[in-house]
């Protein structure tokens, strides 16, 4: 009986050595995990990994199952490349990511080195597409079609007014804040401040005092959802009653819960919302019951992912080209609606809406 043990024991063992285990296809997710805009890194994350938890389900990509590697990027450059060669290391095939401009700029020529295809869900600043990396897709709309809205908002509303844009000087901020800029002076108005402030602190009284001091009546902020915050409840408190108008990173319930009753009011550009989308409702359901509302990026990055799969399936191939190709040839029906790429990565329609922070959300502008 032992004798028979063993060699079935041994039998077993070199079946198993015969039949490695199944093989995994491995992406990554790149976002601010920490620091200012972990609320942001986190909707990254929690929509890749429903996305790829969908994916399994439904077989996983090409009868592989997908597993996802998460980094931290800080939104900062330096540690954006840090983070991209981690994931190059891991082996991965493909980045959801990143989240700033400033970061999948430079992580994208990692990327491309590495042969390893970038859809960004949110990073709207147009250099990166404007590179020319065959390997560098968004499925967010343009920060020059962004800045196109709010210049043409700022003037048709505020040209009589005195109106100051502030940016935080990253290449999101600065960006969006030159794009507007270009636009309002364009339509002949000139901005009355046109300045920089310093990312980060705690307290902008002094800022919005200088801004009173300078009657401003309108400020345009190019930059990010905590500032923005901290920078309309310094107003309130002052008593100072400025419109605060901003970018796409306010799209976000940080806002809101940073800024408190100061945030009523406040307006800014956000393409439109996915969750209002019918081909979301069942994704946006599944959140909401573990308790989790998939505001701001959370669907671009479910989409980020759905979108790569479907061009996995449809090229038939995890080999960069191929993907490549069969993102530029064809349409992509997502929880972001349909979709189809031009050949610089962008997608073929540039959309973006008007939204207003009423009763403690954010809502479409009527």
């Amino acid at each position: 009986m032992h004798r028979i043990t063993t060699v079935a024991i041994v039998a077993l063992a070199a079946a198993a050595l015969s039949c490695p285990a199944r093989a995994e296809v491995l992406i990554g997710v790149a976002g601010p995990m920490t620091g200012k805009l972990e609320w942001t890194g986190t909707q990254l994350k929690r929509g890749a990994e429903v996305a790829v938890a969908d994916i399994n389900t439904a077989g996983g990509v090409l009868g592989e199952p997908v597993r996802l590697i998460t980094v931290d990027d800080f939104c900062d450059p330096k540690q954006a490349v840090a983070a991209a060669q981690k994931l190059v290391a891991d082996g991965v095939v493909f980045v959801v990511g990143h989240y700033c401009s400033g970061a999948s700029i430079p992580a994208s020529e990692v990327y491309e080195a590495a042969g390893i295809l970038q859809i960004s869900p949110s990073s709207t600043n147009p250099m990166l597409t404007e590179q020319g990396r065959a390997n560098v897709f968004r499925v967010c709309s343009r920060d020059d079609a962004q800045g196109f809205e709010a210049g043409n908002y700022l003037a048709d509303h505020w040209s009589d007014k005195k109106i100051a844009i502030l940016h935080d000087n990253t290449t999101y901020g600065k960006g969006l804040a030159d794009e507007t800029r270009k636009q309002l002076n364009k339509r002949g108005t000139t901005e009355a401040i046109f300045e920089a402030y310093a990312p980060g602190n705690d307290d902008y009284s002094a800022e919005i005092a200088a801004l009173q001091a300078a009657d401003i009546a309108v400020l345009y902020l190019g930059g990010y959802h905590t500032e923005a915050a901290l920078m309309v409840r310094a107003a309130r408190d002052r008593g100072y009653s400025v419109q605060l108008i901003s970018g796409d990173d306010t799209a976000t319930e940080a806002f809101g819960l940073i800024a408190g009753p100061a945030a009523e009011g406040t307006l800014f550009t956000f393409v439109p919302d996915p969750r209002r989308n019918a081909e979301a409702a069942k994704v946006v359901e599944r959140f909401r019951a573990e308790n989790f509302e998939p505001d701001s990026w959370t669907l671009h990055s479910y989409g980020a992912a759905q979108t790569w799969a479907q061009a996995v399936e449809k090229a038939g191939s995890l080999e960069l080209q191929a993907v490549i190709a069969s993102l530029r040839g064809n349409q992509f029906d997502t929880v972001l609606g349909r979709m189809d790429f031009d050949n610089k990565g962008d997608l073929t329609v540039q959309s973006w809406v008007w939204y207003v922070w009423k009763g403690g959300e954010y809502v479409p502008l009527e």
